[in-house]
């Protein structure tokens, strides 16, 4: 799946048995044998040793908590138990998308060329914070499962440069990354839009990608498609001032 900033995910993951390794104080992370990846013998500096630690008890902070959940919680298991590790359909929206190429070096196989970011519903990105959120492979040996529950500005492609109603020429990087060429403020389009040029690649020809354009932006406004994300992933998008949160579904 071609991920992006902004988009609403479901994700899961199946849960699968494996062997409890170690736990650590005060008892809510535990470390396991992990099922999915397997040691690079041809990376020399990181020596992973194929365990990963799970913090997924209820009681962590919420900014630190990860996605995967064991199966008995992590307060119930001991060193030498087994249990299931996976992660229940989570409700997450993406904070970032990274390419690699050559694929990072991590010590496991396989090498990443992508890592996506992503935060769970409910919790906003704060640039404050030099970590948050969870990192996935999506190419990796992890049968994670991905299902697009909403995407901002889904009719546009990055690199999309339109023309908005006062007539201000703008790229489209993502929903939260608007750049106007003439640099001046506001740094958010006016809708409609306009398609201007798409990039070539696109499977779609620019006469019926300036219809949907169009189309979609004929009403409505670029506060209105925050508010949309906003309602779905209940948290505040980094550059669209804030809106009430939506009460958990």
């Amino acid at each position: 799946m071609d991920l992006r900033v902004g988009d609403v995910l479901r994700i899961s993951c199946p849960f699968t048995e494996t062997l409890v390794t170690g736990k650590h104080k005060p008892g809510r992370e535990v470390v396991l044998k992990w099922p999915w990846w397997s040691v690079d013998p041809d990376c020399e500096w990181i020596l992973w040793n194929g365990e990963v630690v799970v913090n997924g008890d209820a009681g962590q902070d919420e900014q630190r908590r990860g996605l995967f959940r064991t199966d008995p919680a992590p307060h119930r298991l001991t060193t030498g138990d087994m249990c299931r590790v996976g992660i229940p359909p989570t409700l997450v929206h993406v904070i970032d998308v990274a390419h690699y190429s050559p694929p990072q070096e991590t010590g496991r196989l396989p090498r990443p060329s992508r890592l996506v970011v992503v935060l769970p519903a409910g919790l906003s990105f704060d640039s404050r914070l030099e970590e948050q959120g969870e990192s996935f492979d999506p190419d990796d040996d992890i049968p994670l499962a991905f299902e697009l529950v909403f995407r901002p500005y889904a009719f546009l492609e990055p690199g999309d440069e339109v023309a908005d109603e006062a007539g201000r020429a703008w790229r489209f990087d993502g929903p939260w990354d608007w750049h106007p060429f003439d640099g001046a403020e506001p740094h958010e389009p006016a809708w409609p839009l306009s398609l201007l040029t798409r990039h070539p690649g696109i499977d779609a020809t620019n006469a019926a990608v300036e219809i949907a354009v169009a189309d979609a932006t004929k009403t409505g406004s670029h506060q209105e498609e925050c508010a949309r994300w906003n309602s779905v992933a209940r948290a505040d998008p980094p550059s669209c001032g804030r809106h009430p949160l939506a009460p958990p579904s």
